[in-house]
């Protein structure tokens, strides 16, 4: 049977008790064997890094997609929806490195990287299980228990056997290139894990000395004197103007400078020149025939040994000086020049960020403190024609935010670019919400990609599976664990992270030696291949032909240049196609005013803190509706509180019938819908639509991924039509003792909304809906499915829907919200009654509300008559009043326009109004005896509203509320006054619903203890007192006495149990 409930709404508690009966009845697992047999869906899991504690916008992720993977399980899908775990990379190693104390690379070497290895493993597997109870508490079910990890063997063997592909596709490719480097680090890193902030550099100007040309050089400007040292070459735009320009220093001293045209004055207004002629232009492409003499050849002996010319290049644009200092050894344009015209790649700077020997006189030292060196290096050798700093966006590594440089190394490579335009096309093949996630920002980050470097310089990573023979340099990629111990001849498994795997060696064909190479996959490329590692694949491939590719995967948009490239690159290589069908993007978490969360701004939100506060669902129904999904969320206090004010809302609702029903010994395994059919009224047909369209409207925001929709149109019905006006029209039916079919056809009504409701809110709000699920269904039906979450999703029932009443019921709402304005305007509470409301339709529809609903209309306007106009007619007892226009009647009647303007005011409006209809004109008489014709532009019309009447619109038309009193309506006034304060006491003495009471009330004025005795029977029905004295001098006694104050009048009421 059901239970009555008579706590307020506690979500901690309630949401405690729900994880213990999932896990006690293994919720998950059920579920999803429930569903074994239907139509497949592969979800794939984003899978964050075991870094710590989840933050808001990781708690976020997992609601967006906790939601839609319930939804989609009601909807009877068999779903594959393993949870993910990023376990290796930099964002690990940075952690235990901080544990450690550690600073740099060469830490990790004297600590052993053995001994490091085991220490990021046990770190990672340690904040894994801490973040799965993080999620557990949000209601996330994903499979947990069986997650993949790409620490895990079988995982490493899915990126060994996908770069073995690439291999044997020719897309795997070893070579020297620049690639971003972080010094700190030690190790290259993607494009995506370079983070853009503002940073102050050095800012020069500085002359290359012409070879041949005594007194000449070209003019270079750069932020980055530290690579002056490596400079090759210098750049210009092949169409651009350049100017041979004679500079003259203030003391008389000259020389001659070249640069571009149009950047002339700017640059010699820098070196402070004082004066200069212009002694020849030239096109870019009329200046590669010039050498020039590196600056710092003396410091830097191998520099000697280089030429150093002028190249033409596309990309070098009209600022600064339009020539550009080429160091192909750090940069990705001039590395780019450089091997276009077989320069050597200089590149003097270790892993470390130091210079190495070939830098002569600044080896050893960092590239940060060279900046100084380099500056007065030139000073010294007069070759500085400016210097300053820049204030500009620079890039920082991801994780340990040290500023990055460029570096040319050996690498690994995919080669993308090959598969660019494949992979273009594949793109056009998904579905992405919005549309201009695929179509727009991530087309365009594909078509800007280079080959990816897919190598990394660290410890805590997969392998890369290339062993190279010590005698020929032959390589071979090793694909599986069985193909490297059936290489090697190992009888037993190996652990295949380094430094274990490091010592593995196989024969060459030519009878050398093989080793590793000793880098490690970038840790995007870990993630790029779960789609296929999750389905254990090579080694299941039946699991792979079942489900892959993945029907869906959501992230944030970051995501565009990080997981679902690498997954796209990664399965481009693989197999030849898109891993993924469908892709929702969503956005990040910001603070209220749209700034980024952190530390040191002191704006972050912790999940625990809400979920403490408010509990996990008013969390999942906030970040749902906040925004569209690709929206930033700015979390705002103020409107989370709301949120959870409308859960309380829902619970309430819940909560209001149940003592009734329980009272009545209400059974709805007894009482079927069909059943009460004769007995409903309109408003219950009208709720039991509304709860039909609002699945549809869920279901049609749920296809396009539009989740604030769906929440919002389930909160919106909880708050507008089940709280604010069903149960408003209902209660008093609900008050009824005797068994009566009304009162049974409302509990069914609602034990119908409520048993639908607990089903569409199972996805967004789990614990609450498997709360209420337990009391309403399971208490009822024991055979019923053992969770909410077991249940199929509701369809909606056509022969429920009723479009008509529902557009009425709205227009009716119109009218009472409007009535109740015009009621506020002639000060007459609603408890008031009224003797009629005159409702004035501009169309037909809304007449067939009025007459359809007259009775709730009469109900919630608190009025004992509804009367209509006619369609499009006006209300015959308003008064009109005739506005002469004196803007139309001064031009036309010039210096008789007062005579005019007095003579309409003295017109029967009424009659002037209807001559005007009909007419042009209407013949007026002046004082003065003369007749003028009057247009109808020349006077305004006035309504005037009868006495104790006044008007507001409404959707259905004007409403006019007429507030004159008789006896009979001041009687039921002051009787519902008293009333209200009875119940009033009844509350404050926490009777229930049942009880009598003995009530004692004095009034102190005679007239209205008159009034109020007319309904004395009325009052004893309604508060339930079986003995009552209402009298203007008698005393006042019982357990609880308190004075009042209603409408002027003193009254002093005592109440006690009978």
């Amino acid at each position: 049977m059901l239970k009555e409930i008579t706590g307020q709404y506690n979500a901690g508690e309630i949401e405690s008790k729900i994880h213990v009966f999932w896990d006690g009845i293994d919720a998950y697992s059920k579920v999803r064997q429930r569903r074994m047999g239907a139509k497949r869906f592969f979800f794939v899991d984003g899978p964050p890094y075991t870094t710590g504690h989840i933050h808001l916008g990781t708690a976020w992720n997992k609601i967006i997609k906790d939601s839609i993977l319930r939804y989609r399980s009601m909807n009877n899908y068999h779903i594959l929806d393993r949870a993910g775990w990023d376990m290796h990379g930099l964002p690990i190693e940075v952690k235990v490195e901080e544990v450690l104390g550690f600073t740099s690379k060469k830490d990790i070497e004297r600590y052993g990287v053995g001994n490091f290895i085991e220490k990021c493993k046990e770190f990672a597997l340690l904040q894994k299980d801490d973040m799965t109870r993080q999620f557990h508490s949000l209601g996330v079910w994903l499979n947990w228990k069986d997650p993949y990890m790409t620490l895990r063997d079988e995982y490493i063997e899915a990126a060994w056997w996908t770069l073995k592909q690439a291999q044997q596709k020719d897309l795997l490719e070893e070579g020297k290139r620049v690639v971003n480097w972080c010094p700190r680090c030690e190790t290259a890193i993607a494009d995506s894990e370079v983070e853009y902030e503002e940073r102050v550099d050095p800012s020069i100007y500085v002359k290359f000395r012409l070879k041949n040309e005594p007194g000449t050089s070209i003019v270079i400007w750069t932020t980055t004197p530290w690579t002056i040292p490596s400079n090759i070459a210098v750049a210009v735009h092949p169409s651009f103007e350049y100017s041979k320009v004679k500079a003259v220093t203030s003391s008389g001293d000259s020389e001659i400078l070249i640069m571009a045209s149009s950047l002339v004055k700017d640059v010699l207004k820098k070196g402070r020149f004082a004066d200069f002629k212009i002694l020849d232009t030239m096109l870019g492409e009329d200046l590669t025939t010039l050498e020039y003499e590196h600056p710092l050849a003396d410091q830097i002996p191998k520099q000697a040994r280089f030429k150093h010319n002028v190249y033409l290049a596309d990309f070098v644009t009209a600022e600064n000086t339009g020539c550009v200092h080429i160091a192909p050894g750090h940069g990705m344009d001039d590395f780019e020049v450089g091997v276009k015209h077989g320069l050597p790649i200089f590149c003097p700077v270790g892993s470390d960020g130091r210079y190495t020997e070939e830098a002569g006189e600044y080896t050893d030292m960092h590239i940060r403190e060279a900046n100084k060196v380099v500056v007065e290096n030139l000073k010294e050798r007069g070759l500085l024609l400016a210097e300053g700093t820049i204030s500009h966006r620079y890039g920082h590594c991801w994780r340990c935010k040290t500023p990055i440089i460029y570096l040319a190394t050996r690498q690994w490579f995919l080669k993308i670019s090959e598969l660019k335009e494949q992979m273009l096309s594949e793109i056009d093949k998904v579905v992405w919400y919005p549309e201009w996630a695929g179509s727009a920002r991530f087309r365009d980050w594909v078509e800007g990609a280079r080959d990816w470097c897919i190598s990394r310089q660290r410890y805590w990573g997969i392998p890369i599976p290339v062993w190279r023979c010590t005698e020929c340099e032959r390589i071979d990629v090793i694909g599986t664990k069985q193909e490297l111990l059936e290489r090697s001849g190992l009888a037993e498994g190996i652990e295949l992270h380094r430094p274990y795997v490091d010592s593995v060696t196989l024969t060459c064909e030519c009878g050398g030696k093989m080793r590793r190479v000793e880098d490690v996959f970038d840790v995007w490329f870990d993630s790029a291949v779960a789609s296929w590692a999750t389905l254990n694949f090579p080694h299941q491939k039946e699991e792979l032909e079942k489900w892959w590719p993945a029907d869906f995967i959501t992230e944030g948009h970051d995501q565009t240049r990080g997981w679902f490239y690498s997954q796209l690159g990664a399965s481009m290589v693989a197999f030849g196609k898109a891993p993924y069908k469908s892709v929702l993007m969503h956005g990040f978490t910001l603070d209220v005013e749209g700034k980024k969360m952190s530390k040191s701004l002191g704006n972050v939100v912790q999940p625990s803190e809400v979920i403490e506060k408010f509990g996990a669902d008013t969390l999942r129904a906030y970040v749902l509706s906040s925004s569209a999904p690709w929206e930033d969320l700015k979390f705002s206090k103020d409107e989370i509180a709301n949120i959870h004010r409308t859960i309380n809302i829902l619970w309430n609702v819940y909560r209001f019938p149940l003592p009734y029903m329980a009272l009545d010994g209400f059974d709805p395994s007894n009482v079927t819908l069909g059943s009460v059919k004769p007995h409903m009224r309109s408003e219950d047909r009208w709720i039991l639509s509304r709860m039909q369209s609002v699945i549809r409207s869920v279901d049609s925001a749920m296809e396009t991924c539009m989740l604030q929709k769906a929440i919002r149109t389930i909160n919106d019905f909880v708050l507008e039509d089940l709280s604010r006006w069903y149960i408003q029209l209902i209660r008093p039916r609900t008050w009824v003792e005797a068994d009566d079919p009304d009162k049974v056809a409302v509990y069914r009504v609602l034990y119908e909304v409520f048993t639908t409701l607990t089903k569409v809110i199972a996805p967004f709000m789990p614990h609450l809906a498997e709360e209420m699920y337990q009391n309403l269904v399971r208490n009822v039906y024991n055979d019923a499915p053992e969770s909410v979450h077991m249940n199929d999703w509701p369809v909606p029932d056509g022969s429920l829907i009723d479009v008509d009443l529902e557009q009425h019921m709205k227009l009716a709402r119109s009218i009472v919200e409007a009535a109740s304005n015009a009621r506020q305007k002639v000060g007459r509470k609603l408890r008031w009654p009224v003797g009629r409301i005159v409702v004035s339709p501009p169309e037909e529809n809304a007449a067939l509300a009025v007459k359809n609903l007259k009775e709730v209309l009469m109900d919630q306007t608190n009025s004992k008559d509804i009367v209509l106009t006619g369609v499009g007619e006006t209300w015959d007892e308003l008064g009109f009043s005739a506005i002469p226009n004196p803007g139309a009647i001064g031009p036309v009647f010039k210096g008789d326009a007062g005579k005019v303007i007095a003579a309409l005011k003295q017109v029967d409006a009424i009659a002037l109004k209807k001559k005007l209809a009909c007419s042009e004109g209407y013949e007026l008489q002046l004082g003065d005896g003369n007749i003028v014709t009057i247009g109808p532009d020349m006077v305004n019309f006035q309504e005037t509203l009868p006495e104790l009447v006044a008007s507001a619109s409404s959707s259905a038309g004007i409403v006019y509320v007429d507030a004159k009193l008789t006896r009979e309506l001041e009687a039921e006034g002051y009787s519902r006054e008293v009333i209200r304060r009875v119940q009033d006491m009844r509350k404050e003495m926490d009777l229930a619903v049942e009880e009598n009471i003995k009530v004692i009330i004095c009034i102190d004025d005679e007239r209205v203890v008159d009034l109020v005795l007319d309904l004395e029977q009325l009052i004893a029905s309604e508060v339930r007192a079986d003995v009552q004295i209402i009298g203007f001098d008698v005393e006042v006694r019982g357990d609880l006495v308190k004075d009042w104050d209603v409408e002027g009048i003193s009254m002093h009421i005592g109440i006690s149990r009978s």
